[in-house]
């Protein structure tokens, strides 16, 4: 389960979505380690993908498949200002998109619903923004629960492992330079 595995046109998407929201900097760009044009690192349940394009661009993901290989969901994160995070959620087709996706960490309070932003061939996008709050929920959490409703109107809740996030989130700030 890497970030390789997702459709050209997601992946496409998603690196044009970290290319256009990284910050400007007028500070010599950091580089990979040891020279490389790019890295695939994994913190169990988490990969890390790195990418110099000329700067380098960095995020953890994960994704979920059928035994068929039918991708279910894949989360893709980036650094974001200080400690928040950003990114997209790549849901399956079926559901019902006015709903929205809500976010459950473990057994806390769900939070708001968010917005479907557009479908592609790979799935429906829900883009994240996650505050430093949220965050550090996250990495002290077990599961990530992502619950929407299908087009009967029938609850949905697909689980993500939190396992290895919080040091795949480490090595962001590390590798991207916090």
């Amino acid at each position: 389960m890497r970030i390789s595995h997702l459709t050209h046109a997601v992946a496409a998407a998603v690196t044009a979505s970290i290319v256009l929201s990284a910050p400007a900097s007028s500070q010599e760009a950091p580089a990979l380690p040891g020279g490389a044009s790019s890295l695939q690192e994994t913190y169990q349940d988490w990969n890390v993908a790195c990418q110099s394009t000329p700067k380098i661009v960095c995020a953890t993901s994960q994704q979920q498949t059928q035994q068929s290989g039918q991708r279910i969901l894949a989360i893709e994160l980036r650094k974001g200002e200080a400690d928040a995070v950003s990114g997209n959620l790549v849901l399956p087709f079926g559901l019902l998109l006015d709903a929205g996706a809500t976010l459950q960490i473990d057994e806390g309070q769900p939070r708001e619903p968010l917005r479907f932003s557009t479908c592609v061939p790979a799935g429906c996008l829900v883009p994240l923004s996650l505050d430093a709050e949220t965050v550090a929920a996250l990495r002290a959490g077990t599961a990530l629960r992502i619950k929407a409703q299908d087009t009967d109107k029938k609850e949905v809740t697909l689980s993500v492992s939190l396992k290895g996030l919080a040091a795949a989130l480490d090595r962001l700030k590390v590798l991207v330079g916090a």
